[in-house]
Protein backbone atom coordinates (compact mmCIF):
# COMPACT_ATOMS: atom_id res chain seq x y z
CA UNK A 1 0.00 0.00 0.00
CA UNK A 2 1.00 3.78 -0.88
CA UNK A 3 0.06 6.36 1.45
CA UNK A 4 0.55 10.21 1.40
CA UNK A 5 -1.03 13.24 3.42
CA UNK A 6 -1.98 16.31 2.19
CA UNK A 7 -3.53 19.39 4.67
CA UNK A 8 -5.02 16.63 6.55
CA UNK A 9 -6.81 14.73 3.69
CA UNK A 10 -4.76 10.87 3.69
CA UNK A 11 -5.02 9.09 0.16
CA UNK A 12 -4.16 5.84 0.33
CA UNK A 13 -3.59 3.20 -3.32
CA UNK A 14 -3.25 -0.69 -3.17
CA UNK A 15 -2.75 -1.80 -6.56
CA UNK A 16 -3.47 -4.66 -7.70
CA UNK A 17 -3.25 -6.82 -11.34
CA UNK A 18 -5.71 -8.16 -12.90
CA UNK A 19 -4.48 -11.34 -14.61
CA UNK A 20 -8.23 -12.22 -15.49
CA UNK A 21 -8.26 -9.42 -18.03
CA UNK A 22 -5.29 -9.25 -19.23
CA UNK A 23 -3.38 -10.50 -22.58
CA UNK A 24 0.59 -10.58 -22.41
CA UNK A 25 0.89 -11.95 -25.89
CA UNK A 26 -1.17 -9.05 -27.30
CA UNK A 27 0.93 -6.18 -24.52
CA UNK A 28 -2.29 -5.72 -22.80
CA UNK A 29 -1.79 -5.20 -19.00
CA UNK A 30 -4.51 -4.29 -16.83
CA UNK A 31 -4.65 -3.02 -12.66
CA UNK A 32 -6.97 -2.22 -10.81
CA UNK A 33 -6.44 0.35 -7.96
CA UNK A 34 -8.23 0.86 -4.90
CA UNK A 35 -7.71 4.17 -3.24
CA UNK A 36 -9.28 4.97 0.36
CA UNK A 37 -9.61 8.95 1.03
CA UNK A 38 -9.88 10.41 4.69
CA UNK A 39 -10.43 13.65 6.03
CA UNK A 40 -8.55 13.54 9.47
CA UNK A 41 -8.58 17.12 9.45
CA UNK A 42 -11.45 19.55 11.06
CA UNK A 43 -12.69 21.08 7.94
CA UNK A 44 -15.32 19.88 5.47
CA UNK A 45 -13.82 19.01 2.16
CA UNK A 46 -15.16 18.23 -1.62
CA UNK A 47 -13.46 16.32 -3.81
CA UNK A 48 -14.04 18.20 -7.40
CA UNK A 49 -11.39 16.75 -9.76
CA UNK A 50 -8.78 14.26 -10.49
CA UNK A 51 -5.38 14.73 -12.19
CA UNK A 52 -3.18 10.89 -13.23
CA UNK A 53 0.33 10.98 -14.90
CA UNK A 54 0.36 7.25 -16.02
CA UNK A 55 3.92 5.87 -16.85
CA UNK A 56 4.48 2.47 -19.08
CA UNK A 57 7.54 0.86 -18.96
CA UNK A 58 8.81 2.86 -21.85
CA UNK A 59 8.77 5.78 -20.34
CA UNK A 60 5.54 6.97 -22.30
CA UNK A 61 2.90 9.35 -20.34
CA UNK A 62 -0.54 9.42 -20.32
CA UNK A 63 -2.59 12.30 -18.41
CA UNK A 64 -5.85 11.74 -17.23
CA UNK A 65 -7.86 14.82 -16.34
CA UNK A 66 -12.14 14.81 -15.36
CA UNK A 67 -14.00 16.04 -12.44
CA UNK A 68 -14.55 13.59 -9.67
CA UNK A 69 -14.03 10.13 -9.05
CA UNK A 70 -15.88 7.20 -10.39
CA UNK A 71 -18.85 10.05 -11.64
CA UNK A 72 -18.76 11.30 -8.17
CA UNK A 73 -17.85 14.13 -6.07
CA UNK A 74 -17.64 13.07 -2.38
CA UNK A 75 -17.78 15.66 0.31
CA UNK A 76 -15.53 14.49 3.59
CA UNK A 77 -16.75 15.71 7.01
CA UNK A 78 -13.89 15.85 8.83
CA UNK A 79 -13.19 12.05 10.32
CA UNK A 80 -14.71 10.69 7.25
CA UNK A 81 -13.62 8.82 4.37
CA UNK A 82 -14.28 7.85 0.82
CA UNK A 83 -13.20 4.50 -1.18
CA UNK A 84 -13.56 3.57 -4.57
CA UNK A 85 -12.05 0.77 -7.30
CA UNK A 86 -10.68 2.14 -11.17
CA UNK A 87 -8.37 0.54 -13.18
CA UNK A 88 -5.89 1.10 -15.85
CA UNK A 89 -4.54 -1.03 -18.57
CA UNK A 90 -1.23 -0.41 -20.12
CA UNK A 91 0.39 -1.79 -23.19
CA UNK A 92 3.46 -3.02 -20.78
CA UNK A 93 4.01 -5.39 -18.11
CA UNK A 94 5.09 -2.31 -15.78
CA UNK A 95 4.25 1.11 -14.98
CA UNK A 96 3.61 3.67 -12.59
CA UNK A 97 0.84 6.24 -11.53
CA UNK A 98 1.37 9.30 -9.81
CA UNK A 99 -2.05 11.96 -9.59
CA UNK A 100 -3.87 14.80 -7.83
CA UNK A 101 -7.19 15.81 -6.56
CA UNK A 102 -8.25 18.84 -6.21
CA UNK A 103 -10.28 19.73 -3.24
CA UNK A 104 -12.62 22.31 -2.08
CA UNK A 105 -13.07 23.97 1.29
CA UNK A 106 -16.18 24.79 3.13
CA UNK A 107 -14.72 28.18 2.57
CA UNK A 108 -14.55 28.06 -1.20
CA UNK A 109 -10.51 27.91 -1.26
CA UNK A 110 -9.18 25.18 -3.65
CA UNK A 111 -6.02 23.11 -3.28
CA UNK A 112 -4.31 20.22 -4.27
CA UNK A 113 -3.90 16.94 -2.20
CA UNK A 114 -1.11 14.70 -3.58
CA UNK A 115 -1.96 10.67 -4.78
CA UNK A 116 1.19 8.82 -3.62
CA UNK A 117 3.34 7.38 -6.46
CA UNK A 118 3.09 3.46 -6.77
CA UNK A 119 4.19 0.82 -9.48
CA UNK A 120 2.28 -1.22 -11.50
CA UNK A 121 3.81 -4.45 -11.20
CA UNK A 122 2.69 -7.79 -13.35
CA UNK A 123 4.33 -10.95 -13.02
CA UNK A 124 5.14 -10.59 -16.68
CA UNK A 125 8.20 -8.68 -16.03
CA UNK A 126 11.63 -9.57 -15.05
CA UNK A 127 12.60 -6.69 -12.44
CA UNK A 128 9.95 -4.90 -9.98
CA UNK A 129 9.97 -1.12 -10.38
CA UNK A 130 8.58 0.00 -6.48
Amino acid sequence: MYTETTRAIRVTVKPFYLDDQSSPSESHYVWAYHVRIENTGREKVQLRTRHWRITDALGRVQEVRGPGVVGEQPVLEPGESFEYTSGTPLPTPSGIMVGTYQMEGADGGVFDVQIPAFSLDSPHQPVRLN
